[in-house]
């Protein structure tokens, strides 16, 4: 099993980033994926979540109108686009899928918000 996330990088405020994570090892399209995102000195925080066909998808505070999240189960990938970067986005991001009590994680990609 495997997660791979790129796209990471560093950007202005107010730029622009868009992640991806790259799936294989399991049946994608069973799995309900998520991003998270964890900062120097603070827990993991959940970014945002999209079912396993797409349909539902939910957003913490500070992502929504900002951040949006989409799959291609054809691809086996999930996405993440974040606009409107503010410095307090800075923080390792994470992929997630989860499947019942099934959960794998990527290794991360750094987004770095600074002028």
């Amino acid at each position: 099993v495997q997660l791979v996330e790129s796209g990471g990088g560093l950007v202005q405020p107010g730029g622009s980033l868009r992640l991806s994570c790259a799936a294989s090892g399991f049946t994608f399209s069973s799995y309900a994926m998520s991003w998270y995102r964890q900062s120097p000195g603070k827990e993991r925080e959940l970014v945002a979540s999209i079912s396993s066909a797409g349909v539902t998808t939910n957003y913490a505070d500070s992502a929504k109108g900002r951040f949006t999240i989409s799959r291609n189960n054809a691809q086996n990938t999930v996405y993440l686009q974040m606009n409107s970067l503010k410095p307090e986005d800075t923080a390792m991001y994470y992929c997630n899928g989860k499947r019942f009590n099934t959960i794998y994680w990527g290794q991360g990609t750094q987004v770095t918000v600074s002028s």
